[in-house]
């Protein structure tokens, strides 16, 4: 088992190197002046800017000195946002980022394993039908398009009702949570929902089930503690790259519903060449989905004691 999660931190760290020397070289490849947005055109307040951002130094040593703040823990200062660091952004937005999609999460689990159950039930039947095209239509249609949707059919409703039933855009309660978070787990749900009918009509006829309904035991017992323990592995394989892309935000979806998460942010600073932002992001975002994908990898050995995760 440690061994197994040793390969996997060695992996990690390799992959985590490779994102952000990728992004490095990226950013001083895409043509555009990240200091052109400053007022102060005067040489040598230009000159003190490339001082101060490290900028005046050959890439080679750029590209070291990042590394070396990375390992360290600091991804440096906002060129946009005077004497923001980058540490301070991720600490202050990453939370709200966090809560959207926990929230997501939750709504996209919940939703996958009760559409999944009620299509493998009625495979073949109406119901079936409905949800599977209710499922390809989530798949299909892009999440901006979903949040223009939603926001629209939320301002009809408030007019019918006459009273705010949920805000469309915003940050503060819990009900500004609710609709982005909707929208934000609407294909996860889908995708997890499809996955799990597939996986639960497999394993419908397994022999341990057909000794199950022999021994008595009730249908709710069944499923819960044989037939959906067993179905649902697949669906944690992908429970890590969901969660660490739900739970980091959507950054279209953040940005249309005015929600102040991290993405936003990393929206924002692509616009405006922010590179110690969009680095100092993807590299977090790419750490997280490590994280993740290890714990997934962790819990599916729980779930399942016959994989051995050392071998």
């Amino acid at each position: 088992m440690w061994r197994f999660i040793y390969k996997r931190l060695l992996s990690g760290a390799l992959t985590i190197w490779f994102i952000a020397t990728v992004t490095f070289f990226a950013m001083h490849l895409v043509p555009g002046d990240p200091l052109g947005n400053e007022r102060a055109v005067a040489p040598e307040i230009r000159q003190n800017l490339l001082v101060r951002y490290g900028l005046d130094k050959p890439l080679s040593q750029q590209y070291v000195l990042f590394l070396r703040n990375m390992l360290s823990g600091d991804f440096g200062i906002s060129y946009t946002q005077q004497n923001r660091r980058v540490n301070d952004i991720i600490r202050e937005h990453f939370p709200v980022s966090a809560l959207l999609g926990i929230v997501a999460l939750c709504i996209a689990t919940v939703g996958a394993v009760l559409w999944g159950a009620v299509s493998a039930h009625f495979r073949g039947r109406w119901p079936d039908s409905v949800i599977m095209v209710m499922v390809i239509v989530a798949v299909s249609v892009p999440s901006f398009v979903a949040a223009a949707l939603m926001q629209w059919l939320v301002l009809a409703l408030n007019r019918q009702f006459g009273f705010t039933l949920l805000p469309v855009a915003g940050w503060g309660t819990w009900r500004h949570v609710l609709l982005p978070a909707w929208v934000l787990g609407l294909g996860t749900m889908a995708y997890m929902t499809r996955l799990l009918r597939a996986s639960l009509l497999d394993v419908a006829q397994a022999d341990y089930l057909r000794t199950a309904r022999a021994k008595g035991l009730s249908a709710s017992r069944i499923f819960f503690r044989h037939r959906l323990r067993n179905a649902i592995l697949p669906v944690v394989t992908v429970l890590g790259p969901a969660i660490a892309a739900i739970t980091t935000g959507g950054f279209v979806v953040e940005l249309m519903f005015a929600v102040p998460g991290l993405g936003r942010y990393f929206v924002e600073a692509v616009q405006q060449l922010d590179y110690t932002v969009i680095m100092g992001t993807t590299v977090f975002y790419g750490a997280f989905l490590v994280l993740m994908v290890l714990l997934v990898d962790i819990v599916y050995g729980a779930v399942d004691p016959r994989i051995r995760l050392g071998q």
